[in-house]
């Protein structure tokens, strides 16, 4: 599995954990449960292959960090948002802008150009132009409103 594919898979993980009651713990440990996530596989191309340990790793630093930091992942969406309400926002859209200034923020290992590239290409694989023009804006707002280059 590439990082690219863990990312996806955060990104639906991230996206659940809005909707589902289910703690992001519990969430984690019935999707990622071998029977279950083979079920998966059935339905999404990206659960072909169970995901390595290192993989692994990084989903559930991704999931655990971003319930950790929710709030004020939500505060930077909603600053760069100029003027859009959190609930405006669809909610593929937010998981993957969370999942993006996450790893911006607190995983230097990931160059900020290449989280926001990530992101941008996950949103043009499940939203219309015109909210990937938005994200990529956002994003991009918020590198240079709380990150230097370099």
């Amino acid at each position: 599995m590439t990082r690219k594919v863990a990312r996806e898979i955060a990104v639906h993980l991230s996206f659940e954990t809005g909707i589902n009651p289910m703690g992001t713990q519990e969430l984690f440990d019935t999707m990622f449960d071998p029977e279950y996530f083979s079920t998966l596989s059935s339905e999404y191309e990206i659960y072909a292959e169970y995901p390595d340990e290192l993989q692994m790793a990084y989903i559930r630093r991704l999931s655990g960090g971003i319930g950790e930091h929710l709030a004020e992942l939500d505060t930077y969406i909603e600053k760069y948002a100029m003027n859009w309400k959190m609930g405006r926002i669809s909610r593929v859209a937010v998981a993957i802008m969370r999942i993006c200034m996450y790893e911006v923020l607190y995983m230097p290992d990931i160059p900020d150009a290449a989280a926001v590239n990530e992101a941008v290409e996950l949103t043009k694989k499940y939203e219309e132009p015109e909210v990937v023009a938005f994200v990529n804006g956002i994003l991009g707002g918020f590198i240079r409103g709380e990150k230097s280059f370099g």
